[in-house]
């Protein structure tokens, strides 16, 4: 990727387990500038993961990111709340990806405990932000291959 045009990646993120999605968005940022000095990142923070698909959205109808990274962690309570924002997340983030055409990354952590989030986020044999700045170059990648294609 190092020759090709600057790519632009978005990360939004949830403020409300800040800690845990700090944690997501340090390590995305530092594997992405990793993989490629020729890459921008925007940050942009929202209040809870309910918040993060309507920023995605308007990010993704801009046409000017390459893929958009979003971090949240939601932690299992005693109701069905995390579940349900968990549900509506991943369609919402996935529909949006689908119709704008453009590589929604989803690492909206819905987990049982402050330990599987310290894990997933401030670990470093599993951490997820690592994964989804993976995930994000590669899928550049491949959407620059698909769409050369003739």
């Amino acid at each position: 990727m190092g020759g090709q045009k600057r790519c632009t990646f978005a990360i939004v993120a949830s403020q409300y387990n800040a800690e845990f999605v700090h944690g997501l968005t340090d390590n995305a940022r530092r594997e992405l500038q990793a993989i490629s000095n020729n890459f921008q990142i925007k940050l942009i923070e929202v209040p809870g993961a309910f918040e993060i698909p309507l920023a995605v959205q308007e990010l993704a109808g801009k046409n000017t990111i390459d893929a958009i990274i979003a971090l949240g962690v939601i932690i299992e309570g005693a109701t069905a709340h995390a579940s349900l924002i968990g549900a509506a997340v991943t369609r919402s983030l996935q529909q949006i990806s689908l119709q704008h055409r453009v590589p929604v990354i989803h690492e909206v952590l819905l987990v049982k405990d402050e330990a599987q989030a310290r894990e997933r986020c401030l670990g470093t044999e599993l951490n997820r932000g690592q994964e989804a700045a993976r995930a994000a170059a590669r899928m550049v990648e491949v959407m620059s291959e698909l769409r050369n294609e003739r």
